[in-house]
């Protein structure tokens, strides 16, 4: 065999056991079902389904390709994440899906350059997570007499952890009841949530500060591979 013919044989080898490298634009949010349509996204990734944390990255539409903007460590549900369509509530794990972002709100005040809607929370702020009640998955002020308060989070009551924070629009519009209610991305505690995403407070500070209405930004959640793959969604 000619030398330069054995040259091409052995890339050629190499590149069938090493896999060919990715395309030039190949990163995740061209791998997706669907981004939302906008121009901003949130990724939120975990190795597995039974995994506690993970990476959310947060991406710009940019002269038709996708540019990571920022990334951070996340932390996921005490149980993992399931296939948000089949969540149950109560059950500590983070639904996996795409979801709008409604609005930003937090015990702290807006930062400084924010432009994205932010509600402030006050004494009288609450989530209603209730199956009876005809606010269920909903903030509400004051709480409503049919919002049972062992049935819903006192915001204000929450300190660091919704310092700042995005509600995620998942079973949000319209609500299953039984499915959950009260799915964030905050402030990072010390170790997994009851189902919500988080990242430390300056991540959440900088993806507050990067989210803008017009990019109609959208989180997606999901596991590397498998069922609940964020490439699915």
């Amino acid at each position: 065999m000619r030398p330069a013919v054995a040259a091409a044989v052995s890339v050629l080898v190499c590149a069938c056991l090493l896999g060919a490298a990715p395309a030039e634009g190949d990163v995740l949010p061209d791998r997706m079902a669907d981004t939302g349509g906008g121009s901003q996204l949130i990724t939120a990734v975990a190795p597995e389904a039974g995994a506690t944390t993970g990476t959310v990255t947060w991406w710009d539409r940019l002269d038709g390709r996708w540019v990571a903007a920022g990334s951070a460590p996340a932390r996921f549900g005490a149980n993992g994440l399931v296939e948000g369509a089949a969540r149950e509530q109560g059950t500590n794990t983070t639904p996996t899906g795409l979801f709008s972002l409604p609005y930003a709100f937090g015990i702290k005040a807006a930062p400084a350059g924010i432009t994205y809607k932010y509600r402030p929370v006050l004494p009288g702020s609450w989530w209603c997570q209730d199956n009876d009640s005809t606010s269920y998955n909903r903030w509400t002020e004051p709480r409503p007499a049919d919002c049972r308060a062992q049935e819903a989070e006192h915001l204000v009551s929450y300190g660091p952890l919704y310092a700042h924070a995005l509600v995620i629009g998942f079973n949000y519009d319209p609500p299953v009841r039984g499915r959950g209610a009260g799915i964030f991305l905050h402030v990072r505690g010390e170790g997994p949530t009851a189902g919500c995403v988080s990242v430390p407070e300056d991540a959440m500070r900088r993806i507050l500060l990067w989210a803008k209405a017009r990019g109609r930004p959208h989180i997606a959640v999901g596991t590397e591979s498998g069922p609940t793959a964020i490439t699915r969604y």
